[in-house]
Order: structure tokens, then C-alpha cells, then sequence
């Protein structure tokens, strides 16, 4: 059954710079990230990185403040004829959040939903059967939720993460941004409950250009930071 949605959330948005100065690395941004959300620090959030370069961005921010580490596994479901907009989304465990806007809008049938969806599960299989075996999932319900990647461009990837950490319930989603540009930064604020973005410059091209360091990190680089912080608070 799918989880459906014609409004969104006000949230609160934070844009720290619009400079375009690059990170150093992806953990040189985890760490500015936590000062900015040095609140949370003693709340034990549950910080979610977005696969894979979100990963290290995440550890920085859950070992700064005593949080806990996952992934957050979800894929957007393309609209027919428009595969960047996203209809929906579907998470690990197969549920289905809808943006009834766009479905309703693009006349979306019910077996395109159901096919989109299984289409999308198949190609997230591996990958959660490797994650899973080592870190469990954590629950969301009731928790903060902060949700991480190295940065955004179009968001649509994003959204879909969002939307699945929503359907968790969590007590609040706080997006926690290294650098993207500032008109999708605020259209993706709509859907969580505080939107930080460290950097929003005037000319964004690809998200490799605000690193000094942008190297690829691979399936086994994330599999081992997830069972190290596993480890670390159990």
C-alpha cells in the first residue's frame, strides 16, 4: 500500500555561504556540518548518509555528535515520458510514498506505479542485502533524523530519501547539505523540518567541483564505515 501526499512541510532553511571555496574532503564538510547542528549533540540523532559519498560525510557528523549511523536506501520512481521528475519514491522495504501532484497530473496508472516500483526494488537488492548483513536497520520512529550527502544538483535523488525517512515517522528531518545550488536547496526544504546548507554558489555545475578531494568511494569503503560504527556503539 502506497503512502500518498499532496502537501508539503514548512521547514526552516539555512544557507551558510554562497561561496564557491571548495572542502577540503568529504569529511572536511562532515565536520562543518556538525558544528552547525551542535544541537543535537546528547539527543542521539540518527544520522543517514545518502549512498555512496553521503557515507563519509555521515560518520563525521554521527561521531561529532554521538548519533547513530545508517543509510538511508531509496530510489525514486520516474514519471512516464519524464524520468528525472519524481512521482514517488520507494524505500528498502519496499513502501511507496506518492506525490499525488505529479501522478495525478502525469495520469499515472496503477500498473505503471506497481512496475516502476518493483523496477526500482530490483535494482536496490544487492546493495540492501549487503548493507544489512553489517549494520541492521535503525528505527526512525519517534527519533531525529538527519539526512547527509556530499551535495546536491538536482535533488531528485534527495527528495526520494526524504520522502522515505518520512514514512518512518521520526519525531523531526533535518537535511544536513555541504553545498548545492540555492534554488533546489529551498525547493527540497519543503520537505523536511530544517534544511542547513553550508554552501550555495551562484555557478553550480557538478558537485566533484567544491572538493579539493573527490575520490570515488566504492561499496566496500561504505560496508566498512557502517560495521566500524556499528561496532563503536554496541
Amino acid at each position: 500500500m502506497a503512502t500518498s501526499d499532496k502537501t508539503r512541510r514548512i521547514g526552516s532553511v539555512r544557507i551558510l555561504s554562497h561561496s564557491s571555496d571548495p572542502f577540503e574532503d568529504r569529511s572536511q564538510a562532515g565536520r562543518l556540518l556538525a558544528e552547525e547542528l551542535a544541537a543535537y549533540k546528547g539527543k542521539e540523532p540518527v544520522v543517514l548518509g545518502i549512498p555512496r559519498g553521503g557515507i563519509v560525510v555521515a560518520r563525521e557528523l554521527a561521531e561529532s555528535l554521538g548519533g547513530s549511523l545508517d543509510v538511508v536506501l531509496a530510489h525514486k520512481l520516474g514519471t512516464p515520458g519524464q524520468a528525472e521528475l519524481a512521482m514517488g519514491s520507494v524505500s528498502e522495504s519496499g513502501k511507496v510514498f506518492l506525490n499525488e501532484n505529479v501522478v495525478d497530473s502525469a495520469h499515472v496508472s496503477a500498473d505503471y506505479i506497481e512496475a516502476e516500483k518493483n523496477r526500482q526494488l530490483a535494482q536496490m537488492r544487492r546493495r540492501i542485502e549487503q548493507i544489512r548483513k553489517v549494520r541492521p536497520k535503525v528505527s526512525l520512529k519517534g527519533r531525529i533524523a538527519i539526512v547527509t550527502d556530499d551535495g546536491v544538483a538536482t535533488g531528485a535523488t534527495t527528495q526520494a530519501a526524504f520522502w522515505a525517512v518520512a514514512m518512518e515517522q521520526p519525531e523531526k528531518i533535518v537535511a544536513a547539505i555541504p553545498v548545492g545550488p540555492a534554488d533546489t536547496i529551498v525547493r527540497l526544504a519543503e520537505f523536511v523540518d530544517e534544511m542547513v546548507c553550508l554552501r550555495a554558489p551562484p555557478l553550480f555545475y557538478a558537485v566533484g567541483q567544491f572538493y579539493a578531494r573527490f575520490n570515488a568511494i566504492e561499496d566496500e569503503d561504505m560496508l566498512r564505515i557502517l560495521a566500524a560504527r556499528y561496532k563503536q556503539k554496541n
